[in-house]
């Protein structure tokens, strides 16, 4: 009799999904396939935990920051943290929210392949693309995306020509943990002023409800595919930061990049990035929203979910932003020399010493003497043939923002004005010249010029000026480039022969 009770228990259990029990019905034995029916994370029939927990780090806006700088850094820390974790915890799925190449002279100088090596080595999952990543145009980002061990992310960008999604890109992955499927989406913001307009002539980004739509689609389908968790992973974010409390924010006020109607079943977790700035929020839905800042200043954000393998259910067991100083006392790992020996002969001409700083110089200066060379070097290569009204347009020092005083090294200029915007010779309406640049209230826009010329200007007549591509490529300028000066020239090398002439001793 006992047997045949058994017997049709276990006939149940499959019929039910079930995994049965074990003949002598010891319950210490482990099933194959477990029940959950109280959703109280064992199993029903053998008492074991069906409970397993991921751990997500993101890192967003690392802007190239491989090597120790004056107020960030590098990664050979970071890199023994996230080491760390992989030993320590079951699941770890590493992330990046973009914009990770541009903004280090050893980044620069290999467009970014040093980066995604330091990430191939990490054990990144997925890259969501950032707008700097456009800054050497689409050519360096398939290159990256061939060399890199993990997929690029962007669900919205899209070749103009044949209005399909562009291919060094997918709108999302599958990973596995646990017998848990985590959906990974990525998307870009509306960053398409934020990037010179001439690298991204051929693509364009889906934004507001078109990108709603997209990441509403791709999440359906994953979810019919099986997948039990969503993450988006948004290079766009809050417009202000929001301390490392999980604090409530409504609907109108993340309205500029993000739709909550997202969080209503769609995602289930959103890492931010873009906007560099340090928050851990919560919409309206209970989705949580975090962004740790950028240039490797603010640390990484970190979320610990806690999954019913059997059910599928979560709970969000840990939410935090990594400061950096929680890791920067740990160990130095070797890859960071190890990457410098590797790409020794792209990255050594930033140590090159271009000359002297007598006191430290704030961005402003910077901005103001780049405007002022850029004047300088259009009068002695077109002065004679062009009434050249002044030089200078968009100008904007990145992170450290100020050169220190003493021996400067070429890596600390390539820094400072990191973009490879090539300078050129322009015409422009008096009426554009006037309300863009002579009268501009732009805190970004530093001109230097002849004082006359710009008195006299006639909003009806046309005039010449110099600046960079991407001034010059910003629409709503209106400028028309002339002739181009020397190609590879940038703001940073005319600032380096200034200083080796002892321009600021």
């Amino acid at each position: 009799m006992k047997k045949r009770i058994l017997a049709w228990l276990l006939a149940v259990a499959l019929l039910l999904g079930g995994c049965g029990i074990v003949a002598d019905g010891n319950k210490e034995q482990p099933c194959d396939s477990h029940t959950d029916a109280n959703y109280n994370g064992e199993c029903d029939w053998c008492g074991h935990s069906v409970m397993t927990t991921v751990d997500f780090y993101t890192v967003n806006d690392l802007h190239g920051k491989v090597a120790d700088g004056e107020n960030h850094p590098g990664v050979d820390e970071l890199t023994t943290f996230f080491k760390n974790a992989h030993e320590t915890d079951d699941n770890v799925v590493i992330l990046s929210a973009g914009d990770m190449w541009q903004g280090s002279s050893e980044s620069n100088l290999t467009h970014g392949l040093l980066m995604t090596d330091w990430m191939n080595r990490v054990g990144f999952v997925a890259m969501t693309l950032g707008n700097h990543e456009y800054d050497w145009g689409e050519s360096y980002i398939e290159e990256n995306q061939a060399f890199a061990e993990f997929p690029f992310l962007a669900i919205n960008i899209y070749e103009r020509a044949t209005n399909e999604p562009v291919d060094y890109c997918r709108p999302s992955v599958v990973v596995e943990a646990d017998g848990i499927q985590i959906g990974i989406i990525g998307a870009m913001g509306d960053c398409y002023s934020s990037i010179a307009a001439d690298k991204v002539e051929d693509v364009y980004f889906k934004t507001g409800a078109a990108l709603t739509a997209l990441v509403k689609e791709e999440s359906d389908r994953l979810r019919s595919e099986g997948v039990d968790f969503i993450v988006y992973v948004l290079h766009d974010g809050y417009g202000r930061s929001a301390g490392s409390t999980a604090t409530t924010v409504a609907p109108s006020q993340m309205a500029s990049y993000y739709d909550v109607a997202l969080s209503d079943g769609y995602v289930d977790l959103v890492f931010e990035g873009h906007t560099h700035q340090q928050y851990l929020i919560m919409d309206q839905y209970g989705v949580y929203h975090l962004q740790n800042r950028g240039d490797n200043k603010g640390g990484i954000s970190h979320v610990e979910v806690e999954f019913n393998t059997v059910t599928g259910s979560f709970n969000v067991r840990q939410k935090e932003l990594i400061r950096t100083d929680s890791y920067e006392r740990l160990p130095d790992d070797s890859i960071v020399d190890e990457l410098l020996d590797k790409y020794e002969d792209q990255v050594s001409v930033g140590n090159q010493i271009v000359g002297r700083n007598a006191r430290k110089r704030n961005g402003d200066y910077l901005c103001q003497t780049a405007a002022d060379l850029y004047y300088q070097v259009g009068m002695e290569r077109w002065g004679s043939a062009y009434p050249i009204v002044l030089g200078g347009g968009y100008l904007n020092v990145r992170s450290p923002y100020s050169l220190a005083a003493g021996d400067v090294k070429y890596s600390q200029l390539q820094s400072l004005f990191p973009f490879d915007n090539d300078l050129v010779l322009c015409s422009v309406s008096g009426r554009d010249l006037l309300d863009k640049f002579i009268n501009s209230k732009h805190d970004s826009y530093f001109i230097c010029g002849d004082a006359q010329r710009m008195k006299d200007v006639d909003p009806a007549g046309t005039y010449y000026i110099v600046v960079d591509t991407y001034t010059s490529s910003y629409a709503p300028n209106r400028l028309t480039v002339v002739e181009e000066y020397t190609s590879g020239v940038y703001a940073r090398d005319l600032l380096a022969d200034y200083i080796g002439k002892g321009g600021m001793e």
